[in-house]
């Protein structure tokens, strides 16, 4: 055993353990995340924000069939979102650039399905301009969607054309507006106003981002940077491994038995780094509906979503609207504050800090310099080297001996554990399950106030 003494939240990195030898199958130098994956994870919060035709028919998918005049949303006001996210300690907002409709938020040169035919603006508004301007001026990072479904496009369906019209217009997007934090893809693939499905190009998709915004991460059911967690509730899935088998979701839109299984637990002996987003709404629909103005989540349901997605190894991908008006409804601003200064409550004061710290072949044991009630308890991998965890709890000194609190079993960049109330001035993290040598960069404890 080591002792340390530390004055804050972060545990120097265990020594090698010598109790956890490496399986067989195991041996292989085991996968770490790239600076733009690192950097994804630390972000943990981001916005997405469905806007478009949608938002004045009503309707969740469009059928690219409505006129452009529809689109007006006279007060649009970008930087309003992006101040309503940065206070609410969000780091990126993706935009839905274009979604299955075809209608297009930026003046693109390959159709005039777009911004250009509407009266937003006198037809010479930019939504993707005023969202990359907005997040530069309040310091966040801007993501775009490009939906490669597109129910207006003629060439949709004959597949050569029609990847050649999407990788146009895919280049304008991540040419012109500057660094682009997140290229959001999914898998949807419809038929055609020609009646036919469309093959995607998918390498040469994935190539055309490398090539043009490189540290971008991109997103889809498979990959390549960040997988989809499997559902749209915000739900990671436990285990959730980072690593993933890339043959096991070979494509975004790939079906088939154990598709679902492998986006949400990710693969423990997988090759590549490739860890999770859960998407979700804040209200029951993704575009904005007047009817839903009364079913945005609770601040309590936000901080649950927080839990089991960032507080599960995944990033939280929350889909906030906005209106008519083009802004964010005051009931959904409202509960974005309120769940960013629940956050911040919460995780203000480390109780752990100052403990003295013992690191051995089993785990970590905080000695608290007094009795503390928590009831959060956060527990980190350091990552850049990698993701070993598979099982662990968390125990409390009672009289000669020691109870359980919590159980899981990965951890990888965050695991947090909600916990009844208890006291108590010794703790332990419990490695029960590595696959390498863990280390443990923070255990730290927290009351709800």
């Amino acid at each position: 055993m080591k002792r340390r003494t530390f004055l804050g939240s972060t545990i120097p990195p265990l020594i090698a353990l010598s109790r956890y030898s490496r399986p067989a199958r195991f041996r292989h130098a085991r996968p770490v995340p790239s600076r733009s994956q690192l950097n994804w994870h630390r972000d943990e919060l981001a916005l997405f924000l469905h806007f478009g035709v949608n938002t004045f028919t009503d309707r969740e998918w469009g059928d690219g069939k409505e006129d452009p005049a529809i689109f007006n949303p006279a007060g649009l006001d970008a930087r309003q979102w992006a101040c309503t996210a940065k206070v609410a300690g969000f780091k990126t907002l993706i935009l839905t650039a274009k979604h299955h409709d075809g209608f297009c938020l930026w003046p693109s040169k390959l159709t005039t399905h777009s911004v250009v035919s509407s009266p937003w603006r006198e037809g010479k508004g930019d939504v993707v301009r005023e969202l990359v301007d907005a997040c530069q001026a309040e310091g966040l990072k801007a993501g775009l969607y490009l939906s490669p479904w597109d129910r207006h496009e003629p060439s949709y369906g004959d597949s050569p054309r029609y990847n050649d019209h999407y990788i146009g217009q895919l280049t304008e997007l991540l040419t012109w507006y500057g660094p682009i934090r997140e290229v959001w893809f999914d898998g949807a693939n419809g038929e055609g106003p020609n009646g036919k499905r469309q093959v995607y190009d998918w390498e040469r998709i994935h190539r055309t981002v490398r090539q043009r915004q490189p540290e971008a991460v991109m997103f889809s059911d498979a990959g390549p940077d960040i997988r989809w967690i499997g559902n749209e509730r915000g739900i990671a899935g436990d285990p959730n491994w980072c690593t993933m088998d890339p043959a096991a979701v070979p494509y975004a839109g790939a079906d088939g038995p154990g598709i679902i299984e492998a986006l949400q637990h990710g693969d423990p002996n997988g090759t590549v780094w490739r860890p999770g987003e859960a998407d979700v709404s804040i209200r029951p629909g993704w575009f904005y509906h007047p009817a839903e103005d009364s079913q945005v989540r609770s601040t309590e349901n936000l901080l649950a979503l927080y839990r089991s997605s960032v507080g599960s190894n995944a990033g939280l991908l929350l889909n906030v609207p906005p209106n008519r008006d083009g802004l964010l409804s005051a009931a959904d601003a409202s509960r974005l504050d309120e769940f960013g200064s629940a956050l911040r409550d919460l995780f203000v004061r480390d109780l752990a800090a100052g403990a003295r710290a013992t690191t051995g072949a089993g785990g970590v044991e905080l000695i608290l310099r007094n009795p503390q009630s928590f009831d959060h308890v956060v527990i980190q991998e350091d990552i850049v080297q990698g993701q070993t965890v598979a099982l662990h709890s968390v125990e409390v000194r009672e009289g000669a001996g020691w109870k359980t609190i919590a159980e899981g079993t990965t951890v990888g960049y965050k695991r947090v554990h909600r916990v009844p109330a208890v006291t108590a001035s010794q703790v332990r993290l419990v490695i029960r399950s590595a696959l390498a040598p863990p280390r443990i960069s923070r255990f730290s404890l927290y009351l709800t106030p």
